[in-house]
């Protein structure tokens, strides 16, 4: 075979990321919420684009009269004289062939790594976060804006976050150079209301004597709600003994032995605090009233509220799946507007831009349409695998994994995972994450059909729950599943036992213990 130079003509096939299809994989993973926020930079960036009502609802165009939204389904070669108002040209078909056909083969590809992704910013949502990172110290200017007896915590709004509660305290109480370490001592303080920073650190951080950043954290720890801003559990319920004057030295060596309470070795406590059993009962059972945990009383602000995408409802011919059309509003083209601009006298780039404005928003009503009928496909397909769930409860929940979802509606297992995060579902058992429908399989002991490992944990709560007197080691646990027909192993017990939140048999045989003193 000699060597030499030569040309050859090869023939190949593959599957381009253009950037509409990128988008539309990206529209497939936001929620509703995100939806309207990437909506509305788009209307905010095309001008041919507007924002109409939800529900099906017609709009107005310019002329005033009213019409619904422009059937895209041919893309027709425009004219570029303005009579047209079908496109430029006839769109990539790529995205949406892929998700309107489900081909698996072709739409594998698209299972990108989004934390190695270079698109960033896809919503007005990601674009504000982190941007308030400031102390809001300017509370110090309306310090006296309160009257003379100070302010009115009583009337603040529940949903007051923790911080701005104690800032406010803090523009009544502090000035200067202590109103700006309080404001750093208050920024460290986790929604629980411990001061999760050292004071150290702060001194050095901020120039100033050691002494004074814990004269402002000790002024701090006097403010509402009482406890906060304590470094331990130990100082939080000392803080609120000295509240109620009942830090007396019986109650602070208590206060300093949280631990031996915790394993229930009264005989013990009672030496070191010097009390006989009847005094330390009624130590025990003022402990329990004290919280060990004050900040969360606040934190408001904080807590994002859950909005539904799908709402599932049953009617008398089975179940009834719907978007939540309240949080998605209906994107239109206006018609007018592009019938205007294209008659009037344009060159070479604004014809191009008005192509491209056009072309847009054209894909945009197109892949918002679609991504609505993919995720009700899904959750149509969704509902009727968990039927004995919305019917009979959490109990009756089966496992179940993308690919059966997948393999049921012939879509990519990728394609439906996009569909199922960040969105919620609303029906009359509750509110409920889509991914929470998927969960791992525990085989039946008797060889029967598998169960969902949300109906073990469901089992194993409602057996401990009504324990009684006779508490149920993981062993026994094991036992009675096992009588119920789910065949368990000792250690996945353990593991749903505390992920459900409960401690171990010894752990809540001293609870018992403890609650029986102290009654």
């Amino acid at each position: 075979m000699g060597l030499g130079p030569r040309l050859d003509l090869r023939q190949s096939q593959s599957l381009v990321m253009t950037p509409q299809l990128q988008q539309a994989i990206k529209l497939l993973a936001l929620s509703n919420l995100e939806i309207e926020a990437f909506i509305a930079e788009e209307v905010e960036k095309n001008p041919l684009l507007e924002a109409g009502a939800a529900s099906g609802e017609g709009e107005r165009d310019g002329a005033g009269e009213t019409r619904d939204a422009p059937d895209f389904s041919d893309d027709a070669q425009g004219d570029g004289d303005g009579g047209d108002f079908d496109g430029e040209g006839p769109e990539p078909a790529t995205a949406d062939r892929l998700f309107e056909t489900g081909d698996a083969t072709a739409d594998a590809p698209l299972d990108v790594d989004y934390d190695a992704d270079v698109f960033q910013h896809d919503s007005a949502i990601d674009s504000a976060r982190g941007l308030d990172g400031g102390l809001g110290l300017d509370i110090a200017t309306s310090g006296g804006s309160y009257s003379e007896d100070g302010p009115d915590f009583s009337a603040m709004a529940e949903d007051l976050s923790l911080q701005d509660h104690l800032l406010a305290q803090a523009g009544s109480s502090l000035s200067g150079n202590d109103l700006i370490i309080a404001g750093m001592v208050i920024d460290l303080i986790d929604e629980a209301g411990y001061f999760t920073g050292a004071p150290l650190d702060l001194s050095q951080r901020l120039g100033v004597p050691l002494a004074q950043v814990e004269r402002v954290l000790a002024t701090i720890q006097t403010f509402d709600p009482t406890g906060v801003g304590a470094r331990t559990l130990a100082e939080c319920i000392a803080l609120q003994a000295r509240e109620v004057d009942r830090y007396d030295p019986a109650m602070a060596r208590l206060i300093d032995n949280l631990d031996l309470l915790a394993r229930g070795a009264l005989p013990q406590l009672r030496r070191i605090c010097g009390v006989d059993e009847e005094d330390m009962a009624d130590m025990i059972r003022e402990l329990r009233n004290y919280d060990p945990k004050p900040g969360l009383r606040f934190g408001g602000g904080r807590i994002q509220p859950v909005t539904p995408d799908l709402f599932v409802a049953r009617t008398a011919g089975g179940w009834a799946i719907e978007l939540n059309a309240a949080t998605l509003p209906r994107v239109l083209v206006n018609r007018s507007y592009y019938v205007e601009l294209a008659r009037g006298p344009r060159d070479k780039a604004s014809k191009a831009w008005l192509s491209d404005c056009l072309a847009s928003a054209n894909w945009l009503v197109k892949a918002l349409d679609q991504r609505a009928r993919t995720i009700m496909k899904v959750a149509s397909e969704l509902v009727q695998q968990q039927e004995a769930f919305f019917t009979r409860g959490v109990e009756h929940l089966r496992p179940l994994t993308l690919k059966a979802v997948a393999d049921a509606i012939g879509m990519h297992e990728s394609t439906v995972s996009r569909v199922t995060s960040n969105k919620y579902l609303s029906c009359e058992r509750g509110l409920f994450e889509l991914k929470y429908f998927f969960t791992s399989a525990i085989q039946a002991s008797d060889g029967g059909d598998a169960v969902s490992a949300e109906a073990v944990k469901s089992h194993i709560a409602k057996l401990i729950a009504a324990e009684g007197d006779d508490i149920l080691s993981d062993d026994k646990l094991v036992e009675l599943l096992k009588a119920r027909g789910f065949d368990i192993a000792r250690r996945t017990v353990a593991k749903y036992r505390e992920g459900l939140g409960l401690g171990s048999s010894v752990q809540r045989r001293r609870q018992r213990a403890l609650s029986r003193h102290a009654a």
